[in-house]
């Protein structure tokens, strides 16, 4: 459970982010977070650890001291990294799991137990999905693997989009990877009391709290932005202690819940995500302001390149973040010149951490999409680091040169354009 003193908004978020989740660590007599890697507890009768694993099972806690039980069910180490979290986020509790693809699965299947009881039981659960979208999530609810239905729309679209039996609302703002904005605000609305879920994995806790406009949950794939040394994968939800509940129900049945090891270094990422955040947008800015100009670059994509017309930057969110993508001129081959040119980023999937990261959406993250919603394949993101900035424009210029080549090279690669195979789609990065 989350910290009345801290979630009670009394206490600026770069203190919170140090402070939440060690509530218990003076009564402990520690100070350093303590790392619990049992996988079984004892107990101390049959009663009381029958009574606690049934509570456990439907989603609650243990029921007192000497009830935990399991390791499937339950971790002290897991839990102060959720309250942690859930302080971030201003909400009442978060659950966390093995990775961000595991909570977004939890989530959906979650979901799937609140449709209308007067929606004929044969009709398969729907969801409407705000594209753009992580690919790995756009591909779960397209494949249809989860037993749901899915609608792919736009944002102004979702209204049109619900039917009966929608049970959730999936968007991603900032979306990935063309960075494009979603009011949540406005999603909410049109929902109409259909729960939203909002992938907050790009802009974190420091720069936007979707349960503050409404939404129902806030996932993020940890191993980004929270964890930060890329050293340790999980995922995380913020949401409403009914609606973790639910969601720890479903992490204890399919044995989703985050090792206490990654717990471990994922709370220990909370203490520095504020700094770490703000350092690396302040590095995006001025790299996106830098490639405005160049000429190899038909366009950034950044919040704020278009001027923020509907003032989401204003009201949603508290800056821009430190993730920026382009479109080269020069088509595929140039995405190609350019991600292999590069020193001082690393040619590679994830984001978020201390070094900067460069890579090609749609041979790689968003490779199994519809082709109709896979990035364009001259686009390239990257994830800005901590490194110098100077020495980050550097690199990008010195990758770019021999860029500036002609439109002539817009042909777009076969291997991306044709139908992905499922055994060669890499799906699975968060």
């Amino acid at each position: 459970m989350t910290s009345e003193l801290l979630n009670g908004g009394s206490m600026n978020p770069d203190s919170v982010a140090v402070r939440g989740g060690r509530e218990d660590l003076q009564a402990l007599g520690v100070h350093a977070l303590p790392l619990d890697l049992s996988t079984t507890y004892p107990l101390p009768d049959i009663e009381h650890g029958g009574d606690s694993y049934e509570s456990m099972a439907l989603g609650g806690h243990p029921l007192s001291e000497g009830g935990a039980v399991y390791a499937r069910l339950w971790n002290p180490t897991v839990a102060r990294f959720e309250s942690g979290l859930a302080q971030l986020e201003k909400a009442e509790a978060a659950v966390a799991f093995a990775s961000g693809m595991a909570a977004m699965t939890a989530a959906i299947l979650a979901s799937k137990d609140t449709m209308k009881s007067t929606v004929d039981p044969a009709t398969r659960p729907h969801v409407v999905a705000v594209r753009p979208l992580y690919g790995g999530t756009d591909h779960l609810l397209a494949s249809g693997l989860l037993g749901v239905d899915a609608t792919f729309c736009a944002e102004h679209e979702v209204a049109a989009a619900l039917r009966e039996e929608t049970v959730l609302i999936v968007l991603e703002t900032p979306g990935n990877p063309t960075l494009d904005l979603v009011d949540i605000s406005s999603v909410v609305t049109q929902a109409g009391g259909v729960p939203v879920l909002v992938d907050n994995t790009f802009a974190t806790p420091v720069l936007q709290n979707p349960i503050s406009l409404g939404a129902a949950m806030s996932l993020h794939s940890a191993t980004k932005y929270i964890g930060g040394h890329g050293d340790a994968v999980g995922g995380v939800i913020a949401c409403s202690e009914e609606t973790a509940e639910a969601l720890r129900r479903v992490r204890a049945i399919t044995g989703a819940i985050l090792h206490p090891l990654g717990a471990y270094l994922l709370h220990r990422g909370l203490t520095t995500l504020p700094i770490r955040v703000r350092a690396q947008q302040e590095s995006a800015l001025r790299i996106a302001e830098w490639l405005q100009s160049h000429p190899s670059v038909e366009k950034v994509h950044y919040p704020g390149s278009d001027g923020d017309p509907r003032g989401l930057l204003q009201h949603q969110m508290r800056g821009t973040g430190a993730m920026v993508s382009i479109s080269l001129s020069g088509g595929f081959e140039a995405a190609k010149r350019l991600t292999s040119g590069v020193s001082m980023f690393t040619h590679a999937v994830s984001l978020g951490g201390v070094d900067s990261l460069i890579q090609h959406p749609a041979a790689l993250t968003h490779r199994p999409v519809a082709p109709e919603a896979r990035p364009l394949p001259n686009l390239v993101r990257l994830s800005i680091g901590l490194e110098n900035v100077e020495d980050l424009i550097n690199d990008l210029a010195q990758a770019l040169a021999p860029v500036a080549s002609s439109r002539d090279e817009m042909a777009v690669d076969p291997v991306i354009a044709d139908p992905i195979r499922m055994d060669v789609a890499e799906a699975a990065v968060r």
